[in-house]
């Protein structure tokens, strides 16, 4: 990989010297309809040279804290259980430097070894999962460590998941939810409820990891995923609420996930390049202004 996110002169990429450090996964070996997702880290990157360093709304150059990008984690012949070993060893170096990581995806199977990485030092984490899908199954074509399996491996390094957007589940999935205490906010309660925002940081721990698969969002909005879903979160709503979890709790890494590339259009990659920097922003303290 060549140039790194925003691209940055050597004094603020220095590994060393930044508070944040950005691990792309171009991976996508388990997903199960269309395939491309491991071509969105260089494509979330590439469009983040076209970022302004200027936020917007943190009123802040949010890059000066130092953003660091590391060499991809490369994908693993081997299978998805030996993908997550790598991935885990890889995001452990950053965590134990007291780094604030941010991994980039690939599909959202990359998370499970992120988490367990950094529940290694937040033993009391908790996740927020924007997402259109629940990935709650414990096995999908034979494997534990699928993208539909994810949140499932997440549980056993955290102590609760607040899944937000959600608007497709199997049968499965519905049966464990009612044993597993887990109470998914919808797409639908986030169009039409004025308190759903309370519900999911009254849901979260003091400290939060939080995991966004761009399928969050409205196709509208990001259309360049792999299993798009009607009926989705737009821009404000999916900032409004990071920001406010980052006033009210601790945002201690995240991820953005799911990104396919489509030919002839950057929208979804601009989105989650301009939502990667805002997360940065949030998670290096930018947000305790109200807005």
């Amino acid at each position: 990989m060549t140039a790194g996110f925003l691209d940055l002169e050597p004094r603020y990429r220095d590994y060393d010297k930044s508070r944040v450090v950005v691990l792309p996964i171009p991976y996508d070996a388990t997903v199960s309809y269309r395939t491309g997702a491991r071509f969105g880290p260089r494509a979330i990157i590439d469009a983040s040279q076209h970022v302004e360093w200027f936020d917007d709304e943190l009123e802040t150059e949010t890059y000066r804290c130092g953003i660091a990008t590391q060499p991809p984690v490369a994908p693993n012949a081997s299978g998805p259980q030996a993908m997550h070993e790598d991935i885990h060893r890889a995001a452990r170096r950053i965590v134990r430097d007291k780094k604030l990581l941010l991994g980039l995806g690939g599909e959202h199977g990359v998370t499970s070894g992120l988490v367990r990485a950094v529940a290694s030092r937040y033993r009391r984490l908790s996740i927020l999962q924007i997402d259109a899908h629940l990935d709650l199954r414990d096995s999908y074509d034979d494997s534990p460590y699928s993208h539909a399996s994810v949140m499932r491996r997440c549980l056993e390094y955290c102590d609760t998941i607040v899944p937000v957007g959600i608007r497709s589940r199997d049968i499965s999935e519905q049966r464990f939810l009612r044993q597993s205490g887990i109470t998914p906010i919808s797409a639908r309660t986030c169009h039409t409820s004025d308190d759903w925002m309370d519900q999911a940081v009254g849901g979260l721990g003091k400290t939060v990891y939080v995991t966004v698969d761009i399928d969050g969002f409205d196709p509208a909005f990001a259309p360049g995923t792999g299993t798009p879903e009607p009926g989705g979160l737009d821009w404000f709503q999916v900032t409004g609420l990071l920001a406010r979890v980052a006033r009210e709790r601790t945002i201690v890494a995240a991820d953005i996930v799911e990104v396919l590339p489509l030919g002839g259009q950057v929208t979804t990659e601009f989105l989650a390049a301009k939502l990667a920097y805002r997360l940065i922003g949030y998670m290096t303290g930018a947000s305790g202004r109200p807005r």
